[in-house]
């Protein structure tokens, strides 16, 4: 299934939707205003929490874990590389990773050796949107909570 999220999508306060490929909303994506460290909520359509990701502080590279239904799923850190960007994900539920150039949004996310979610800027290209295709059989909040602390690791300083 294909879906839109908008990129930099991340300041103080900022509400936004991801969308699926027919323009519908489907999440509400919500940062946390006045926070110690970076906390977003993903709510489904009737305003229920899905998701809750939260900035662990005080490390040397960004790190953030990630509960789904009040359980911690995953935690992804940013490893350390001087001229690349790469991720180290440890999660209860699969051997996760990702591939790809994050800067352009052009990346893909594995469980295992399986291809389980792609994103990509490509057919967006003049707008503030990039593509996330979701495995059908994957759990998709999952996948979307991945992508957007990316997507705050490696563009938060573009603003």
């Amino acid at each position: 299934m294909k879906y839109k999220i908008r990129q930099k999508m991340f300041s103080l306060g900022d509400k936004f939707t991801i969308r699926d490929e027919e323009d519908r909303d489907v999440f509400i994506v919500k940062s946390q205003l006045l926070s110690i460290g970076k906390k977003l909520r993903i709510f489904d359509l009737d305003g229920n929490e899905v998701c809750y990701i939260e900035q662990q502080l005080f490390k040397f590279m960004p790190q953030y874990n990630i509960y789904i239904n009040g359980e911690m799923v995953a935690h992804i850190k940013k490893k350390f590389a001087l001229f690349k960007n790469d991720f180290e994900i440890v999660s209860n539920k699969a051997n996760y990773y990702v591939e790809g150039d994050f800067i352009a949004y052009d990346f893909k996310i594995f469980n295992d050796r399986k291809l389980i979610g792609q994103v990509s800027k490509k057919f967006f290209s003049l707008t503030d949107t990039y593509g996330v295709e979701v495995d059908e059989d994957e759990d998709r909040v999952l996948v979307f909570a991945l992508v957007i602390v990316i997507d705050m690791v490696c563009h938060d300083d573009d603003k």
